[in-house]
């Protein structure tokens, strides 16, 4: 069963294509300690079943799922985000 984290902060890329916009992700232990990993590492997690991923939206969790662009770039959006991952990129930058 893969391990639930939630999604608070985001590194953002200068790229604007929806596929490139996310550089990484980030949150909080339940210890307190913050944690960050970058996008490919992200989306390996997920494939590989380690990791499950969500954020949190009005106290309901969004899950957070690949998505494959039509150019076959890998990236990462909420479950029920369109095309580009806006609910993603409305979280703050991670420090």
């Amino acid at each position: 069963m893969p391990s639930r984290h939630q999604i608070q902060c985001i590194r953002r890329s200068k790229f604007l294509n929806h596929d490139r916009r996310i550089r990484g992700i980030g949150g909080v232990n339940p210890d307190g300690s913050r944690w960050a990993i970058n996008e490919a590492a992200a989306i390996a997690g997920i494939e590989a079943g380690r990791w499950h991923f969500f954020v949190s939206r009005a106290g309901h969790p969004i899950d957070i799922v690949v998505a494959v662009s039509r150019h076959g770039g890998k990236y990462l959006k909420a479950a029920d985000d369109g095309l580009h991952p806006e609910t993603l990129l409305a979280l703050p930058e991670c420090r």
